[in-house]
């Protein structure tokens, strides 16, 4: 009995814990980018934030159609005392109403910033004091323009033009965003693969001096070699011991570093596939400045900045200008008050009737409001605004100047990393000939181990050196695609 319970107990764990079991993850550049895109915090919530400029500008266009509205009071019932004051004194009377009603309101925007305005509602009660009860069926037609908007600054085209620059800058913004996470993964990708190349040196060198230190052993026990060389072979293996640990846990703190960056779980692993194998690309540096200009999202921003403050100006001078509006309505009225026994039926008929028996109300009016004195107030505000504007302009001019300086920059370093990076893999090639020949020779007993140990730091270096060349120069790729929008790579899709 017990060994049953303590098998259930066993496979309750394991199945407890088989939802947590880690995932390997196979990388290359792209998939981490993609994998980032899709759990970084920073892209989650830039997607959100361009969500929330497309509702604005769905509820600006959505404000410039029909609303229909609909208010019912059903019922209403009311009981208090009022008092009536005359000549002879003050008196109170109990006052009992029950009120029904309902009214339909249908309001068009204008694109002038005028409106028209549609209201039509039915208007029933009982009086239980005075034992009547009343109806009233009412209709509005109403036009309001203000004259100010045909000339001077429309709010309804301002709301509407700044939601929608403000929805393309949040796109702007989430793509200078994406071209960031690219940039920052790709240097933390790179430094992990650093890493992992740099662990792989480590190891290798640690096998080398290993076999090394068993050839030293063995000259120095057919008393071959002194007893100091054979002691200073351990201490490099000591040493190249004690580097591929501290190279592993090196690895190890940049692969937590480079999961928390794709925001993937910590127990995760992950096992980068790249192999050091490249595209020489040769970039101009002209071409690669119209890109730039072309592209860059800051140079959008600043033109939304100065259509911004464009409409500012023409608000501002507004103020100062006549304004008025023309208003019109046209209204009709019925009404019927009967004995409260009847049914409200018969009320509402009779108010049916009496509203089209009576004549139509209307009205049309014109207001004016003109600025006499403000004291140079509105112009200072108006030429305060004037000198924002020009700082925004040049400002821009200034953005790309230093564009065009940056972007030039990247390419010359772009192509100083590809000459250094083909230069360097000569190099790599010479020095592993050159070690082979070396060993070679420690084996047959040519050489000492101080030589040897020589050789064996040349080598490293030399791999060392061209790793750094290779990820410098899949760095200046990721930084010019960043200052240009545009991916040199064969078969790369581009921005632009």
């Amino acid at each position: 009995m017990k060994k049953r319970t303590l098998a259930a107990i066993v496979l309750l764990s394991l199945l407890a814990i088989a939802p947590l079991r880690a995932e390997i993850r196979y990388l290359t550049l792209q998939q981490s980018i993609d994998l980032a895109r899709e759990q970084s915090y920073s892209m989650r919530s830039l997607r959100e934030d361009l969500k929330i400029a497309e509702y604005n500008l769905k509820s600006t266009l959505a404000g410039l159609k029909t609303h229909v509205d609909l208010s019912l009071t059903a019922p209403s019932y009311n009981q208090n005392i009022r008092t009536w004051e005359d000549s002879t004194g003050v008196s109170f009377y109990s006052v009992k109403r029950l009120d029904y009603s309902g009214t339909l309101t249908v309001n068009q925007p204008l694109i002038t910033n005028g409106n028209i305005y549609w209201e039509t509602g039915v208007n029933a009660y009982d009086d239980y004091n005075a034992l009547l009860r009343s109806s009233t069926l009412n209709t509005r037609l109403r036009f309001r323009q203000p004259i100010d908007a045909l000339y001077g600054y429309n709010n309804v085209r301002a709301n509407l033009k700044q939601a929608r620059l403000n929805y393309e800058r949040s796109q702007k913004s989430l793509q200078r965003e994406e071209l960031g996470l690219v940039y920052q993964i790709s240097s933390g990708y790179y430094n992990l693969l650093s890493l992992q190349r740099s662990t792989e040196i480590a190891r290798l060198d640690l096998e080398r001096q290993t076999e090394a230190n068993e050839i030293s052993q063995n000259k120095y026990a057919s008393g071959l070699i002194k007893e100091v060389d054979a002691l200073q072979m351990e201490v490099d293996l000591a040493e190249s011991q004690n580097s591929y640990e501290v190279a592993l846990i090196n690895r190890q703190s940049a692969v937590n570093s480079f999961k928390e960056m794709l925001g993937i779980a910590l127990s995760d692993s992950i096992v980068l596939t790249d192999d050091l194998s490249y595209t020489p690309i040769v970039v101009d540096a002209d071409e690669a400045v119209q890109y730039a200009l072309a592209n860059r999202t800051e140079l959008r921003d600043k033109d939304i900045a100065i259509e911004m403050q464009e409409m500012s100006i023409r608000q501002t001078k507004s103020n100062g200008m006549i304004k008025g509006y023309l208003e019109a309505y046209v209204q009709r009225t019925g009404t019927n008050s009967i004995d409260r026994q009847d049914s409200y039926m018969s009320t509402l008929s009779n108010s049916y009737h009496n509203f089209f028996e009576r004549p139509s109300n209307y009205g049309v009016g014109f207001t004016v409001t003109v600025p006499i004195v403000d004291f140079g107030q509105n112009r200072a505000l108006v030429r305060a605004a004037k000198s924002r504007q020009q700082q925004n302009i040049w400002s821009r001019e200034e953005l790309e100047r230093s564009i065009e300086t940056e972007t030039r920059n990247a390419v010359a370093k772009l192509n100083n990393n590809l000459k250094r990076l083909q230069l360097l893999e000569k190099n790599v090639t010479l020095a592993e000939k050159s070690f082979e020949i070396t060993r070679q020779r420690f084996s047959d007993g040519d050489i000492d181990s101080q030589t040897l140990a020589l050789e064996r730091n040349r080598l490293n270096n030399a791999y060392r050196t061209h790793l750094s060349a290779y990820i410098d120069y899949q760095l200046s790729l990721a930084d010019l695609l960043r200052k240009t929008l545009h991916d040199y790579r064969p078969g790369a899709v581009n921005y632009d």
